[in-house]
C-alpha cells in the first residue's frame, strides 16, 4: 500500500478509543501495513509539554481562547513534524483524537464557536483532514461510571483531568457536537456505538478500515 492514510478517535472519555487502538494496531501489524500511533495534545516534545499545561496544571487557570490557542499550537507541529511526513511515506496514521475534538470541546464546550475552531484548525493542519474519524459514541451518564472502574473498557488507567471532572451537561454538549458533526461529515465520520462489547467494536473497526483501504480515499 503506497498511499497515506490518516485514521481518529474521536469520543468522550472513557468510551474505549485507549482499547480500540490497540486492538487496531495490533491488526495493522499483522497485516503488515507500515502505521504510526499518536495523539493530541501530545504526539511531539512540544506536545507533550503542552499537555501537561492544558490537562493536568488546573492552577494554571489557562482562558478559554489560551486554551483554544493552545491545541492549536500543539496540532501545528504534530501536523508538520509527524503526521504530514508520515503520511508522505505512506503509512495508515492512527490519532488519538484530532481537530473534531477542539470543535467539541473549545468550539461547544468552552462555547468559543464551531465555526471558529474549525478555521482555525485547517489552518494548523495545512488543509489535511482524516480520511476516516471513528466516533465511540457513549451516553455520559456512563462516563463517570467507567471512570471509576465499574465498567471499564478504555484500557489503562490514566490521570484524570480537569475535563473527566467537568459537569455531566458539560459531556452532553461535547457529545451533540461530536454527533451533530458526523451528521454533517457522514462520509469521514463513522458512529460506533460504544457501549457494545470490546470485540464488536474491533470487529465493525476493522470493516470500516478495510473499506477505507479498498475505496483508496
Amino acid at each position: 500500500m503506497s498511499k497515506g492514510y490518516l485514521i481518529s478517535f474521536e469520543g468522550l472519555d472513557g468510551a474505549g478509543k485507549t482499547t480500540q487502538i490497540d486492538k487496531l494496531m495490533a491488526w495493522l501489524e499483522q497485516e503488515r501495513i507500515p502505521s504510526l500511533r499518536t495523539r493530541e495534545p501530545g504526539g511531539t516534545a512540544l506536545g507533550n509539554e503542552l499537555r501537561t499545561l492544558l490537562l493536568h496544571r488546573p492552577d494554571l487557570q489557562v482562558k478559554p481562547l489560551a486554551e483554544a490557542f493552545l491545541y492549536q499550537a500543539d496540532r501545528a507541529q504534530h501536523f508538520a513534524e509527524l503526521i504530514l511526513p508520515a503520511l508522505a511515506d505512506g503509512k495508515v496514521v492512527v490519532t488519538d483524537r484530532c481537530f473534531d475534538s477542539s470543535i467539541a470541546y473549545q468550539g461547544a464546550g468552552r462555547e468559543l464557536g464551531t465555526e471558529l475552531i474549525h478555521s482555525l484548525s485547517l489552518i494548523a493542519t495545512q488543509g489535511r483532514t482524516p480520511d476516516l474519524t471513528i466516533l465511540l459514541d457513549l451516553d455520559p451518564a456512563s462516563v463517570q461510571t467507567r471512570m471509576n472502574g465499574e465498567d471499564d473498557q478504555s484500557g489503562a488507567r490514566s490521570q484524570l483531568t480537569y475535563f473527566d471532572r467537568a459537569s455531566e451537561e458539560f459531556h452532553q454538549r461535547l457529545r451533540s457536537t461530536f454527533l451533530t458533526l458526523a451528521r454533517a461529515h457522514p462520509e469521514r465520520i463513522k458512529i460506533i456505538n460504544a457501549a457494545q462489547s470490546i470485540e464488536q467494536v474491533h470487529l465493525q473497526i476493522i470493516t470500516l478500515v478495510q473499506g477505507l483501504f479498498l475505496s483508496g480515499v
